[in-house]
């Protein structure tokens, strides 16, 4: 088996105190996609040795500006081709794409861990997000092509700040028009689902309202599930054929929650399964 997890653990700090890492570490999995880690690399090293995680293999992005996004890969085996950054001078810094290669039971695998900030309808800063999706679907396609020539997969993970669908949001009424159920932005996860990229959620869960992964801390929206699914894993589709399950670590009650958004876990069946 290979098994994934992408968790935005808005801020490790946070994450460790609230016992989170011990989930993480209790998952079974073999990589950990970390987003909205704020913190520097010291402070990481740290924490992850602190929560019994130290002898994992980590790869961290850290954004020029302190207490903001930070995304990391984390594995059990050792972490190849390590990258910071998307590709754009403008998103060096940012701290919101790493991505490194590990070897699995189907070969080599590229493992992506992104954070797209979450925008605000006709402003700069919606225009930086569509920038970064650029940028996002040049280098995808970059990964694609470089694993096919290996015989190799390659998963993204991240919280994407985009709700692809009217079933990908609870009150999407209501959002219409606002950042993150933009058509502008949909339309570039539409693109990639076409063929190139599977979204693992979707595709394990079918046509139905959620899974959300993200809910707001205020009112009752987690207590009613009015949320949103904006974290996801996306592979390409020869990896995509080998799901067994894709499971949204939702917490049981409020007070147990991992933060505002829940993780979710891929796991992909052996070698020998997919042959028979």
């Amino acid at each position: 088996m290979f098994s994934v997890v992408s968790a935005n653990v808005n801020g490790i700090r946070a994450a460790a105190r609230r016992d989170n890492l011990d989930w993480l570490k209790a998952s079974g999995a073999d990589v950990l996609c970390l987003q909205e880690v704020r913190a520097p690399d010291d402070v990481l090293v740290k924490i992850l040795a602190d929560s019994g995680l130290g002898h994992w293999d980590v790869v961290h992005a850290q954004a020029a500006a302190a207490g903001r996004s930070g995304v990391a890969i984390l594995a059990r085996s050792p972490l190849q081709a390590k990258r910071v950054g998307v590709g754009a001078k403008e998103f060096a810094d940012s701290g919101r794409w790493v991505e490194a290669t590990v070897e699995s039971v189907h070969g080599p695998v590229t493992l992506v861990s992104t954070y797209v900030h979450t925008g605000e309808a006709g402003t700069d800063r919606q225009d930086e997000k569509y920038r970064f999706l650029d940028a996002m679907t040049k280098r995808m396609r970059q990964l694609r092509v470089a694993s096919k020539k290996v015989g190799g997969h390659v998963v993204v993970c991240g919280d994407l700040n985009v709700a692809h669908t009217s079933r990908d949001i609870k009150n999407w009424r209501g959002n219409r028009g606002k950042a993150g159920f933009l058509e502008e932005e949909q339309e570039y996860l539409s693109k990639w689902f076409v063929k190139d990229w599977v979204d693992l959620g979707r595709a394990h869960a079918g046509d139905v309202d959620g899974p959300y992964t993200w809910w707001s801390w205020r009112g009752q929206a987690f207590d009613n599930d009015s949320g949103w699914r904006i974290d996801y894993l996306l592979a390409t589709p020869e990896l995509a054929g080998a799901l067994t399950s894709f499971e949204v670590g939702r917490a049981p009650t409020y007070a147990q929650r991992w933060s505002d958004h829940a993780p979710v876990v891929a796991t992909f069946e052996s070698r020998a399964q997919v042959s028979d």
